[in-house]
């Protein structure tokens, strides 16, 4: 596990925080305060003056000064000398939970300064910085505006009780995982509930998610445990929260598994597509109080929004997204993945669909996306990369299939060092690049 550090920057009324590009590889669109990582580099020498916490080992320290410095172009030590500084105080260790694929010890420490510092960030890293008091950036958290880690809420709420807290914050994720699943709410109104799943490596964990205002329909969307163990743990967790209804965003077996049991557990209806319910098996669901949804319904109200069923065919011919009005954010299932890559294949996958559900999540240019697998990233980014990924790939197929190489034979180049039980897999996209790429050119 790497180690990490934050620089909580903060004067006697203020919190200084960062917006992280959306086209970062970790974190993406998150609000955080400024650091990075430390590396074997940062100097193990003692630093002398009294403002450092002397229990903490120096290459955390070197990797705090340098960090700022990179970020922020603000020369710490300098500004010891010059007596900006009040005060450095170790606030806390956040660890990054097994579940997500970005996993830090992260070292907070509070600078606290005489008066707010114009910072001169690295745009190639931060999209702006801003000070602002605690509380005004917890309203605009609960205004769906900020996307964030729970530690970095965590510290908002310690520092809007007391802008001069100077003590460690107890940042771990509160729950039991003996007896939960894990959830975060990263984006205000999205409870994003994390159990384990049978589904495709290397991802190991569905999202399941609950969204809707108190006072409209609350949608409990993809719940799929793995087993009777995490079955019950997930219904101890979503318990806690409370829904009305269930959504089944396509008909792959890791978004759907356990569902029966939860509808009668919480007697709660069931929402789809019609292929969803065809595909699943009308037995499936014999008994069950089913509704079928279709492109432009609107099934709930998200921070007051009116909340749209969307149709992105592609992965699955009956996939469906949601998003609010408001395009606060675009829920788009397995349109992406932000762990490992999304399969298009077999019976249901359409490559020439699934371009053009890229491009029309794409074109209504959402504020954050939330994919099945993976942690929520800001922008629409990753749904480019994505698209721009499968033409580039579609090119490479066309030009191995002038060169009339077989299937077989592309799959050798094309996903050459692939671990051998994903090639299955990977043949079936090469087959989905040709339907399409043999559809576009009349080729029969």
């Amino acid at each position: 596990m790497r180690e990490s550090v934050s620089a909580v920057f903060t004067t006697s009324t203020q919190i200084y925080f960062i917006k992280r590009q959306n086209y970062l590889s970790v974190f993406p669109g998150y609000y955080a305060t400024p650091g990075g990582k430390v590396d074997t580099t940062d100097s193990s020498t003692v630093l002398e003056h009294t403002f450092w916490p002397s229990h903490i080992k120096p290459q955390i320290l070197h990797a705090l000064i340098r960090e700022v410095k990179e970020e922020l172009n603000f020369d710490l030590l300098k500004a010891i000398k010059e007596g900006h500084v009040l005060a450095i105080n170790d606030i806390g260790i956040a660890i990054t939970p097994e579940f997500n694929p970005y996993r830090f010890k992260n070292y907070y420490f509070n600078i606290r300064l005489k008066s707010p510092i114009d910072f001169q960030v690295d745009q190639n890293e931060v999209e702006f910085g801003e000070w602002q008091s605690a509380d005004q950036l917890l309203e605009r958290y609960h205004q769906g505006s900020v996307l964030a880690v729970p530690p970095a809420i965590t510290l908002l709420k310690a520092y809007k009780r007391n802008p001069l807290h100077d003590s460690p914050i107890d940042m771990t994720l509160p729950y039991d995982p003996e007896t939960e699943v894990p959830m975060i709410e990263s984006l205000c109104g999205v409870k994003q509930f994390l159990p384990l799943s049978h589904t495709f490596p290397p991802a190991n964990r569905t999202n399941s998610f609950i969204i809707g205002d108190n006072d409209s329909f609350r949608y409990l969307i993809d719940p799929s445990p793995k087993d009777e163990k995490e079955l019950a743990k997930f219904i101890k967790s979503i318990s806690q929260v409370g829904f009305d209804r269930i959504l089944i965003t396509h008909h792959h077996p890791d978004h759907y598994e356990f569902v029966r049991e939860i509808s009668r557990h919480f007697n709660a209806a069931i929402s789809m597509s019609q292929y969803t319910y065809q595909a699943i098996g009308e037995d499936f669901f014999n008994g069950f109080d089913i509704t079928f949804l279709k492109e432009g319904d609107v099934i709930t109200k998200s921070l007051g929004s009116d909340v749209i069923v969307f149709e992105v065919p592609g992965h699955d011919e009956g996939q469906l997204a949601l998003a609010p009005r408001s395009l606060n954010w675009f829920l788009v299932g397995d349109l992406i993945q932000t762990i490992g890559t999304v399969v298009i294949g077999g019976p249901e996958g359409d490559m020439s669909k699934y371009f053009h559900s890229l491009k029309k999540v794409i074109d209504l240019n959402p504020k954050n996306i939330i994919p099945s697998h993976g942690i929520i990233v800001g922008g629409t980014n990753k749904l480019t990369e994505t698209l721009n990924h499968r033409l580039e790939r579609e090119k490479q197929i066309i030009a191995l299939l002038h060169d009339n190489k077989s299937e077989q034979e592309m799959l050798d180049i094309v996903y050459a060092g692939l671990k051998p039980e994903l090639l299955p897999y990977a043949l079936k996209t090469i087959e989905a690049h040709l339907k399409k790429i043999r559809s576009d050119l009349n080729l029969g």
